[in-house]
Order: C-alpha cells, then structure tokens, then sequence
C-alpha cells in the first residue's frame, strides 16, 4: 500500500501544475497557435500560483511558467537539436523566474506583475547574444484587440497591457474564489482593482486606435515580391546557391512593366567573390534596366576565409549598384557562434563554419522607388531596427528572410507576426519577401494585404504607400515605457513595505475577512 500524499506535498504539485499550465496558455497563444486571448488568462494563472508566496516558492512558479511558455514559443528548435532546444528553455525561462521573483507576495503585486513582465521582455529582446526575441508574449497579440498600443509604445506597452489585464482577471478570480470558497461578502477593494486594471487596458488599447500613425501618403509605387520556392528545412549547406538564384529568377520573368520596387529575398544572390562583375550580379542588373526599375536583392560574400557579409543591395533602373545595408542582428549559433572556441570543444560547428560580419547602419537606403527602412531576416523581431530606419527618412519597411531551414511554419508565422507589429509600431506599408515563405503585404495597421503559400513559387503585386508621418512610439522608443514598468516594480515594493512596516496598509491589511489578490 502507498503511503499517503501528505496536503503540503499534493498543494504544491497542483500550484506547480497551474504554473505549468499558465505558461503553455501564454505559449499557445503565439502563432502560428493562437488566439491572442490565451496570453491574458494564462498570465492570471500565473499571477494567482505567486499570491501571498515566499521567494523561493515564486522563483520556482516562474520557473515553471517560463518552461511552459517556451516550451511552446522555442517548439522550433527542435527540428535542429533536441539538447539545444532544452538549454534554450532553461535559458528563457530564468527571466521569468527573476520577473517573478521581483513582484511582492502580497500587497502592490497586481502594478508589479504588468512592470516585471515588460521589464523581463526587455531584457530578453537583448540578452545573451543580442536577445532572442521569438516566443515573446507581444507577438501573439498582433491579431488581438490591444495590437494598435504598438503604435504609441512598440510591443513593450503590449506586453504591460497583457500583463495588467492578466493581473485583473486574477483580482477578480482571487475576489471570486474568497466569496465561494468563505462564503463571506466579496472582498470590494479586490474587485474593484482587477475592474479597474482591466478597464484601464481596455481603455488604453481604444484610445490607441486614435493616436497618430504615418500619416497620408505621399506617393504611390508598385511593388512585386518574388519567392523561388523550394523544399523546406534544407539548410544552404544542402541546397546550392545556383538553384536558389535560378527559382527567384524563373518566377521574376514572368514579370512585366510597369513596376516601381522588385524585392528578391535574403541569400538569393550568393557569390564565391566580389559583388561587382559577378555574373549573377549583371544579370540582376540586366533585369533593373528590363523593367526600369530597382531591384533589391539578399547578397551574401565571403570576406576571407573566416567570415561573410550578408547584405541587402539596390540595382537602380540603370542596372548600377546603388547601396547596399549589412545586417546588424545576425543569428546566433545560425550566421555566427559566439564564444566559438569553447563552443567548438562541445559541440559540432560544421553547420556554421563562418561568422557573418556585424554591420554598423542605420537601415536606411535612398533609391530611385523611395527611402526604404531595411530588416534583414531576424531583424524583423527587434523593434528598434524599424524604428532606427524610419527616423533615418525611410518610407516603407522593406523584409528579406530566408526561413527555407524550418521545416514547420512556426517561425515563418512568428516572423510574419513580428513584422505584422513593426509596420503598426511604425505606421508604414510594410513588404516581405521570403525564399519559401511567408512573403506577404502588409498595411500600416497590420492587415495582410497579400501572402504567399509555404514552398511554392510565388509572384506578388501590389500597391504600397510611402509616408513620411511619425507615429509616438517612432518618436519617443522604448524608455517611457521601460521607465514606466520600473516605477510600476518600485511602487509595487514600496505598497508591500509600508504594509509590513504596520503603517495605516498594514492596519488595513489585519482587518477581517478581507482576502484575494491585491490585499
């Protein structure tokens, strides 16, 4: 017979189960997942495993949940290397250990809750190897009714707003439960904060329709956005640069005047030397002069024998070579190996047998079709790319990718997502163009005008718009928002503190019959 389960034992297994559980609904809310709405009541889970906790019972329910979102959010990886995908679980989820660590067990933990969780997005979009975005919690709210407070605070203000509302719905289920389980009157001070927090997001999110976006257009250009195709989860060591240069030059033949901007994706264009005079190069410029028009194209060279440059270069109408923007956000451990000489004592870096050069750029380009804000790839994730190329005059976003190496359609979806949120944070037409998929047109609210299927050969038209408006998050970045959460932590303490202390809250703490989330 086995011996018996004692209480403590069984109520700490449940509470690490709802951590786990809260941390898989924030995760599925990602796409290619989804809905959006999973993130909020994930992280009201979340919030009730951490009410009136010690430390180290908070550190361990932010553990949890961390495992549970990226678990889901970092799925991925797995196509790659199964113990890589769990040493980047284990590495994303101690932010949340430490955001969980850093909201009050009892008073002030609702304002901290939203604050910890902003902060602890940040410091994942840059930290280690210069952050990794994907399977943030901003990502999944693009579809959502909140997306438009990208535009006034990037999806740093999105994840606040997420993590407010998801405090809310726990004060009220905190409220809730006290009335059910007690039968007592319901706790009013718990209620009418959870209302209040909610009420406060649903606030924000509306008035943030109405802030000010990219303003009227002030051109027009055809656009066309070609995607060879191919095979998926190949890497470029298995599949020759010549055949992905001939799919992106039979599906562009079929092109025909007129057309202002043609945009060929990452890696299309991958030569053994020097750019200019290479036989792919004249005939990318032999097609500018065809259709009078420019041509932006993912270059990729060797620089010795030890690193390469990735690019994006601009053919001009008259078949020169008129700019070109390097990456700035290159791929860890997938463009280049950081720390390679010990990595390379552990593990196998075949795969990566170069480093990409780091550049050192605005992401503006001037071209004859209009200044035009540059993301190469997995820049796409980081806000502050976009922001920097339209504070530099560009008027459209322009995205080349190369996800050809993933087999499902978890990171294109999560890159088109990502790019979905740059053109409303930016409030500019937005054009992807991927070698596989997704390519896709893209408006400054965020609707997907035009996409492209996963693997085919596609050809897409359109028109877009060029703006020269700035929208508040363009103009004032991440800090108002950063400065914000961290007063938000601040506060939170400072309301705990003056509680244990026996102040006038702590007085009110001891009163009677008064329990849920925010006393």
């Amino acid at each position: 017979m086995n011996p018996p389960v004692a209480p403590g034992a069984a109520r700490l297994a449940g509470r690490g189960a709802l951590a786990l559980l809260a941390g898989g609904l924030v995760g599925c809310s990602l796409p290619p997942f989804g809905p959006w709405y999973l993130a909020p009541l994930g992280l009201a889970v979340a919030a009730g495993t951490i009410t009136r906790r010690s430390v180290g019972r908070r550190a361990l329910c932010g553990l949890l949940v961390g495992i549970g979102q990226f678990s889901v959010g970092c799925v991925w990886a797995l196509e790659f290397t199964g113990l890589g995908y769990v040493a980047l679980v284990a590495c994303e989820s101690l932010f949340v250990t430490v955001a969980f660590i850093a909201v009050p067990p009892r008073r002030g933990r609702l304002i901290a809750f939203a604050g910890a969780l902003t902060l602890l997005e940040w410091a994942r979009d840059h930290w280690p190897f210069g952050g990794l975005p994907l399977g943030g919690t901003a990502l999944g709210q693009v579809d959502g009714p909140l997306a438009a407070l990208a535009r006034v605070g990037g999806p740093l203000l999105l994840v606040a707003a997420v993590g407010l509302a998801g405090a809310g719905l726990a004060a009220l289920g905190s409220a809730g439960w006290a009335r059910l389980s007690t039968g007592k009157p319901l706790v009013k001070g718990t209620a009418l904060a959870g209302l209040a927090a909610i009420g406060l997001v649903a606030l924000t999110g509306g008035l943030a329709a109405l802030a000010p976006g990219g303003g009227p257009p002030r051109a027009a250009v055809a656009v066309a956005i070609v995607q060879g195709g191919g095979r998926r989860g190949m890497s470029s060591l298995n599949v020759p640069a010549s055949h992905v240069f001939a799919a992106t030059w039979r599906v562009t033949s079929r092109l025909r005047r007129p057309v202002g901007l043609v945009v060929w994706p990452e890696d299309t264009v991958a030569v053994a030397g020097l750019l200019a005079g290479s036989i792919k190069a004249d005939r990318v410029a032999t097609l500018a002069r065809r259709l009078d028009t420019t041509v932006l194209a993912g270059v990729t060279a060797p620089v010795g024998s030890t690193r390469f440059e990735n690019e994006i270069t601009a053919w001009g109408p008259s078949g020169r070579i008129i700019g070109s923007v390097e990456k700035t956000h290159p791929v860890p451990f997938g463009e280049y190996v950081p720390l390679r000489s010990l990595f390379s004592r552990i593990a196998s870096l075949t795969g990566v047998p170069r480093d990409v050069v780091v550049g050192r750029n605005d992401g503006e380009l001037t071209t004859p079709a209009g200044r035009v804000a540059i993301l190469n790839s997995f820049e796409a994730f980081f806000a502050d790319r976009a922001r920097s190329g339209v504070r530099a005059g560009g008027e459209l976003l322009v995205v080349e990718t190369n996800t050809a190496s993933y087999a499902s359609d978890v990171v294109p979806a999560a890159e088109l997502a990502a790019s979905r949120l740059q053109a409303i944070a930016e409030g500019r037409d937005l054009v992807q163009s991927a070698t596989t998929g997704y390519s896709a047109l893209v408006s400054p609210n965020g609707v997907v005008t035009r996409q492209s299927g996963l693997g085919t050969p596609d050809l897409l038209r359109g028109v877009v718009a060029l703006r020269t408006g700035a929208t508040l998050y363009e103009r004032f970045g991440d800090l108002p928002v950063l400065a914000g959460s961290a007063l938000a932590v601040a506060l939170g303490w400072a309301l705990r503190l003056a509680e244990r202390d026996g102040g006038a809250l702590g007085a009110w703490r001891r009163r009677p019959a008064r329990r849920g989330f925010v006393d």
